[in-house]
């Protein structure tokens, strides 16, 4: 049987409906054993050391930098250095760019923006680079990476300052209109980063701009503290009757995925526009305090703790072994294989007594390792993710739910301290509740959590209910609402181009005719044709992958945040329309492989990374070199992406019982349990949180056999005090069982859109103007075109049409 996370595996060991053939079940002992040895080889060590990671809004600022450039692009460093130079001397004589006072600089910069306004295509380029190497730090005069760096954020201020931005902003706009590099583009039988010089280069100024003004620092000039705001406000609004840079962004990804512009270097359009998102509306620490002051203003009680904050107090725990997992197995093991174990077993967890009790490091020690069925099970997962990712083309179709497998117990650890409060969602029943909570109610209350969305589900239906006496809503032009406002009639193009690139950016796709080629601003004019050179490509292309996959993921959680708290029917409305893009499947088809191989992985070159390769000279590569990587105990982007698909998975998913069910057909518990092999403890937390609302869909013989995974979920995720998770049985539930309920969720949405965006003119509610004379006297516009028509229709409605006076009369 395969194994979904190690990389072509074969499936010899399983028949055509994917479960386990006779033959199978008979491997010689020694076989199965070498199995196992190949598997966890495959697998990595299960002994994964804590990773020490800080989760944030995005890398440090050197890194978030570097990832802007491929390796590919390097050369043109000291392309835009030689232009810059050129020009430089033609106005300045005698002093380098360092040396002048601001005033000659901010003249000299003037002179470049009005030497962008040439017809020649060639030459504007020239002055472009000019512009991107100062917005580069104009390393050439600098000795450290900190020089660099330094000069790099002073010089993008005062671009700024100049108008820059609004310059290079009419340029983009001209290249996406570009008609002749899209057919010439879509003529090449090959793309390469030749097709995108001019926007790369426009891009990457635009980049350099918004991530160096958007990082705050507390020895910032007031004047650079007035720029960045005025940056973000410029940004955030429409300006000179020009929709949000964001939306602009967001029509080059559905223009780049439509295939009518392959050239768009699309990684750096996805990493500009998750930094403007960010920029505009505000990250993860922002996110908190528009929270805190949204409660405030609705009169609700205080939050009592921070989900970031408390994560990184809690430490992660060991991962469990392979579990025979309910949903894993299609067939139990034989009874005689459970009797000859039950003795060692017993005598193992005596042993460990003493040792695990209120341990939290050894939650998971003494899980069992792999079993066949177990094996066998897993790939079916992978065929179902597999049949259901040929992505955005085909509505989800569920297969039938798993199987039960009687399974083996396990013993419970005991947590010793529980690290969030407790909410309660309804108090209005007192189902499953021990019977010292019936005799205090009270307790129950003190504990129950009103949301802000549910403030806001009731109030729209009391706006439905009730629009004459409650009056028109106002509604606060806030960025977040104006972005909402701007994307909303394309909203379901743009969510489905941004998982299809996100498909064709995980490391667990196929290949397809079909796909999208996103490499087209990595792949080089000649292709490699040494050992190293085709390794050193191969590792830009799987950086770039990853970089693709980091902004993509980090842009859709700040977009469903943002617009949870705007309102919780604009964030549903996003989510419906990724569900029904098949985001779910997506997520776990992107777990289904190793993942701690995954976050380790080295595809960087620190030697090839901004700003280290302007300033230092580059050693002589070899092929033990590349191999080698660099000595990080993991790699911050992918664990960072990790996380994010958690997190969005669980925004989903969260109180949703269809969705739910489709994690659990999915097979999505083996594919979850692998990734606890991570020793991280916020990703552990996110992958408990989706294992805890599947619990009493797999059934009691699965809570059984994995309690070891119901301790951890009972020590790190939050208690809802009448929630049955780790007790509820609904096994036979089936997905189409809750339909209803998101279909009355649409029928929702669709209602909150049609009030508040859609509002004609001749509404049934709007006021009727009796008067004669007032409704003669009111100025009609009229089409440019009428006067010319005007006699036409006056013969035709008026002269030609017969009128009945006696009819008229009577009717009045």
């Amino acid at each position: 049987m395969e194994d979904p996370a190690a990389p072509g595996a074969g499936s010899a060991s399983t028949n055509g409906n994917g479960n386990g053939g006779g033959k199978g079940k008979q491997t010689a002992p020694k076989g199965r054993e070498a199995f196992r040895s190949q598997r966890r080889e495959s697998e990595g060590s299960v002994d994964c050391p804590t990773l020490e990671f800080e989760y944030g809004d995005a890398d440090g600022h050197a890194a978030e930098l570097s990832e802007l450039y491929s390796y590919t692009e390097n050369l043109e460093f000291t392309t835009n250095r030689r232009c810059f130079e050129e020009d430089f001397k033609t106005q300045v004589q005698g002093k380098e760019w360092l040396e002048l006072e601001e005033d000659a600089q901010k003249a000299y910069v003037m002179g470049l923006l009005d030497r962008l306004e040439v017809v020649s295509r060639e030459r504007r380029l020239k002055v472009a680079r000019a512009v991107l190497y100062l917005a580069q730090g104009t390393f050439g005069e600098c000795d450290s990476e900190v020089d660099v760096l330094h000069w790099s954020r002073y010089n993008c201020f005062l671009l700024y300052q100049m108008g820059t931005f609004s310059a290079f902003l009419e340029l983009l706009h001209m290249e996406i209109d570009n008609s002749q590099a899209c057919s010439s583009a879509l003529r090449k039988p090959a793309i390469s980063i030749a097709d995108s010089t001019e926007l790369r280069v426009l891009l990457s100024v635009m980049y350099l701009l918004v991530e160096n003004i958007r990082l705050e620092r507390e020895t910032d000039s007031c004047r650079w503290r007035t720029a960045r705001e005025t940056f973000r406000t410029e940004l955030s609004f429409s300006m000179h009757n020009e929709e949000p840079f964001a939306l602009l962004l967001f029509s080059m990804v559905t223009k780049f995925c439509s295939g009518l512009a392959p050239h768009f270097p699309i990684k750096k359009v996805l990493l500009l526009l998750w930094k403007v998102v960010m920029f505009t509306l505000g990250g993860f620490e922002h996110l908190q305090v528009l929270k805190v002051q949204k409660r405030a203003e609705l009169g609700l009680p205080p939050l009592a703790e921070d989900s970031i904050q408390v994560v990184k107090s809690m430490r992660a725990a060991s991962p469990p072994s392979y579990t025979l997992d309910l949903g894993e197995s299609q067939l139990a093991p034989p009874p005689s294989k459970l009797r000859g174990r039950r003795g060692s077993r017993r005598q193992l967890l005596t042993k460990q007594d003493s040792l695990d009790i209120y341990n939290e490091r050894d939650l998971f020690k003494t899980e069992e390792p792999a079993t066949e069925e177990e094996e066998e099970s897993a790939g079916d997962g992978e065929r179902t993710l597999d049949g259901e990712l040929d992505l955005l083309e085909q509505d989800p179709l569920v297969p039938p739910p798993p199987s039960q497998a009687p399974l083996s117990a396990e013993r419970v650890a005991f947590p010793k301290g529980l690290p969030w409060a407790p909410k309660v969602r309804d108090t209005d029943t007192l189902v499953g509740l021990p019977r010292p909570i019936h005799e205090s109610v009270k307790t129950l209350k003190q504990h129950k959590y009103i949301s802000i969305a549910d403030i806001q589900i009731k109030n729209e239906e009391d706006l439905e209910k009730c629009p004459m006496s409650l009056g028109e809503e106002v509604v606060p032009e806030t960025p977040c609402e104006i972005l909402y406002q701007g994307m909303l009639y394309s909203l379901p193009q743009y969510m489905i181009a941004l998982l299809k690139i996100l498909l064709a950016a995980a490391p667990t796709s196929k290949a397809k005719t079909d796909s999208i080629n996103i490499l087209a601003d990595v792949l080089p004019e000649e292709m490699p044709i040494t050992v190293l050179q085709s390794m050193k490509l191969g590792i830009d292309v799987n950086r770039h992958k990853e970089i693709i996959v980091k902004s993509i993921s980090a842009l859709l959680l700040l977009l469903l945040k943002h617009f949870k708290l705007n309102h919780i029917y604009q964030f549903e409305y996003v989510s419906q329309h990724l569900v029904f893009a098949n985001c779910i499947p997506l997520i776990l088809k992107f777990f289904n492989q190793n993942i701690l191989s995954y976050i380790t992985a080295k595809n960087s070159i620190s030697v090839l990374d901004y700003p280290c390769c302007t300033i230092q000279d580059l050693p002589e590569l070899t092929t033990e070199s590349l191999e080698a990587g660099d000595n990080n105990q993991f790699c911050w982007r992918n664990l960072f992406s990790c996380i994010n698909l958690l997190r969005l998975l669980n925004k989903l998913t969260k109180w949703k019982h269809s969705r739910t069910m489709m994690l659990v057909v999915f097979k999505s518990a083996p594919i979850l349990k692998r990734a606890l092999k991570v020793k991280q403890a916020m990703l552990q937390l996110y992958v408990l949180k989706l294992l805890k609302i599947q619990t009493k869909y797999l059934g009691r013989q699965w809570r059984k056999s994995n309690m070891k995974t119901m301790s951890a979920i009972y020590q790190k995720v939050r208690h809802r005090m009448n929630d049955d998770w780790a007790y509820g049985n609904d096994i036979d539930a089936r997905p189409w069982d809750f339909q209803a309920e998101e279909c009355t969720l649409r029928a929702n949405i669709e209602a909150f859109n049609s009030r508040r965006y859609d509002k004609p003119q001749d509404s049934e509610f709007s006021p009727v103007d009796n008067c004669l004379q007032s409704v003669l006297g009111q100025r009609l516009d009229l089409p440019e075109d009428f006067h010319y028509s005007y006699e036409l229709w006056l013969e035709r409605e008026v002269f030609s049409q017969p009128i009945c006076w006696e009819e008229l009369l009577q009717n009045h």
